[in-house]
């Protein structure tokens, strides 16, 4: 058994199954991941995959259990070389990071443009999508670490390390009635007006819901999407009132809408960083993670992922506080 022949079959069970993107996520060609595939279950004395025909259809029992220890140890050996690598200190290498549209688009760059002058020769991948998207693609081991914010409790799917709060806001075109208030409006008032959020606001959970829910009342959601730029634009198609977060909101925004905070029972967000519980980060990692929560410690940082320290975060900024720390 080697190591190649586990991050194979990791490939074909995040690929779908599907051997030949297997092979082409892997660089190996389709024959040659076939055979390592055949020489693996030959050595364990059992198969891994139910076939149909020339296709694998489905993992089987014994697979999953395989499977699971694979994740476990390539993560294991990954560590080794981060560890091997922050020792010598390199200042060259990758870095995958899942996040959601929003934190993409207006959260990350400055923090990772101060990564990239430190550490030019590090190449950093934003892998943008939905809130599920993303911690799956965290709990595959596609990503070294992700990006998400939530209203409630933090994040159960690995270290959660809190970033910093923000809040919510309405955007509306000029000459709409909730305009014309220049206030807060109730959730009352805004439950008789079209809303467009993100789509996290369709689930039953989303905080969204539950403070609707709380009076009563339920929110018109006229239409959802991942990326707060296209809320925008259907706001100034005239769709309906924009609810998204406070660092989605630019200069233009500002000339050409009425900017409004959102209605009080509406709760604080907080953003996190996400990661697998006992990864070995490489230096640019935590200097990414000190560049988006200035407020962290980076020795303690490094304590707690080591497990040598329990984690006990400063209280994170506002999103007002730290957009001050982090302008490019």
């Amino acid at each position: 058994m080697t190591l190649t022949q586990l991050r194979y079959l990791v490939a074909i069970a995040d690929s779908g199954l599907n051997i030949t993107l297997a092979a082409e996520k892997v660089h190996a060609t389709q024959p040659g991941l076939s055979k390592q595939l055949k020489q693996l279950e030959d050595e364990l004395g059992f198969l891994l995959f139910v076939r149909k025909g020339r296709s694998l259809d489905a993992i089987t029992p014994a697979g999953v259990q395989v499977l699971e220890n694979a994740r476990r140890i390539l993560a294991e050996v990954n560590n080794v070389r981060s560890y091997a690598a922050n020792h010598r200190r390199e200042s060259h290498g990758e870095l995958t990071l899942a996040t959601t549209h929003t934190q993409a688009r207006f959260v990350l760059p400055p923090a990772i443009a101060e990564v990239k002058r430190s550490y030019p020769q590090v190449g950093i991948h934003l892998k943008p999508a939905g809130e599920g998207e993303v911690l799956a693609s965290l709990a595959k081991g596609q990503a070294d670490l992700a990006v998400i914010s939530t209203a409630g409790d933090p994040p159960a799917d690995g270290l959660a390390i809190p970033l910093f709060r923000w809040k919510r806001v309405l955007l509306v075109p000029r000459g709409h009635p909730l305009a014309d208030a220049g206030q807060a409006p109730t959730l009352e008032t805004l439950a008789r007006h079209p809303l467009i959020s993100y789509d996290s606001s369709v689930r039953p959970e989303s905080s969204l819901r539950r403070a609707f829910a709380a009076i009563g009342l339920e929110p018109q959601i006229a239409l959802t999407a991942h990326d707060a730029d296209l809320i925008k634009t259907y706001v100034r198609a005239g769709l309906g009132a924009g609810l998204l977060a406070e660092m989605a909101v630019t200069a233009r925004d500002v000339e050409e809408l009425v900017v409004l905070p959102a209605p009080p029972q509406l709760p604080e967000c907080m953003t996190w960083a996400l990661l697998p519980h006992g990864r070995v980060l490489r230096d640019y990692a935590v200097e990414l993670l000190h560049a988006l929560a200035p407020q962290l410690d980076r020795h303690d940082l490094r304590r707690v992922l080591a497990g040598n320290l329990e984690a006990d975060w400063p209280t994170p900024p506002t999103w007002v506080e730290l957009s001050q720390a982090i302008t490019v």
